[in-house]
């Protein structure tokens, strides 16, 4: 897989954290991820993302080592006591390439990250082998070892020992709803449908451990991007103040070929952005179907650096 931005490419990721400081030990001394800016977030900033609440915030934008162009922001914001990882409609979780996933469990002892599956091969899909952490914000990651691709997309071995995010998870109240949306609205391909026993939603929801599970993968050609989930009936939207952020896994920024192809509607006016992440490139935030917020990232030749 290229290290350039391609349409549909996971540029980043933000998680929301009530500690931000620790959280930041988290993914940078504990995951080896590079801090390549911190601040405040800027009013105009949360004001294009529908979270005209989150501006002030503290923040922390990390970047692994290999120099993938994916960031992952660390954006202070309190933590609804209730709100529990895999239970709401949204962003659910974000999948990072790996090396060694059997040695993470150790490495990640005594850290803010909590194990809530072990690395274990999946039964029929020898492409990967998995593991699932939470952070301190109730954040939900996968850390994935590549060993090759699928038979419908390519699949990226990690260059540093956690590399990029290459496939984000959703949770929504209508899967079919959901991919029509990215096709129509974002240009995006639908892929394979799997129904599968998935053990973190039906551990989450208190279901046989053999429920099955529908979900579809998004991609642009043999891209993998986005990967969609059937939510049982009993899950809910996200709690947390609606002016700002959501909590746990809180958006996700995709680059685009062009955002006047765009036909979702902007939360506000595209606008021309600088720093690690956007590079002097145009940017502008959407909401998809199950609410979750998209922040669109066009490539114009002006490369991240």
């Amino acid at each position: 897989m290229s290290d350039s931005l391609t349409h549909g490419r996971i540029a980043g990721g933000v998680v929301c954290t009530p500690e931000l400081d620790a959280a930041l030990i988290d993914y940078r001394d504990r995951l080896g991820l590079t801090l390549v800016e911190q601040g405040m977030i800027p009013s105009d900033l949360a004001a294009s993302w529908g979270t005209p609440a989150s501006a002030g915030a503290r923040y922390a934008m990390l970047r692994p080592t290999s120099g993938a162009p994916c960031f992952i922001r660390l954006v202070e914001a309190p933590l609804p006591a209730d709100f529990r990882p895999t239970r709401t409609y949204g962003w659910a979780a974000y999948e990072l390439t790996v090396q060694d996933v059997y040695g993470w469990p150790d490495r990640l002892t005594d850290s803010g990250f909590t194990l809530v599956g072990a690395p274990k091969a999946l039964p029929g899909m020898p492409a990967f082998v998995p593991m699932q952490v939470t952070g301190r914000g109730r954040e939900m990651l996968y850390l994935n070892e590549v060993r090759e691709n699928m038979p419908t997309s390519d699949l990226p071995k990690a260059a540093s020992p956690v590399d990029h995010i290459f496939i984000v998870i959703l949770a929504t109240p209508d899967r079919t709803a959901s991919l029509d949306w990215f096709a129509a609205k974002l240009g995006l391909d639908i892929s394979s449908t799997y129904s599968i026993p998935y053990s973190m939603i039906n551990t989450a929801f208190g279901l046989p451990a053999d429920h099955l599970t529908a979900i579809t993968m998004v991609q642009k050609d043999r891209l993998p991007i986005i990967e969609v989930d059937d939510y049982p009936a009993t899950a809910t939207v996200r709690q947390g103040d609606p002016a700002m952020l959501p909590p746990g896994n809180a958006m996700v920024t995709l680059a685009v070929d062009s955002l006047d192809a765009i036909s979702a509607p902007f939360i506000a006016p595209l606008v021309r952005r600088d720093g690690p992440l956007y590079g002097g490139r145009r940017t502008a935030t959407v909401r998809g179907f199950a609410g979750e917020l998209i922040e669109l990232l066009e490539i114009d030749g002006c490369p991240a650096t």
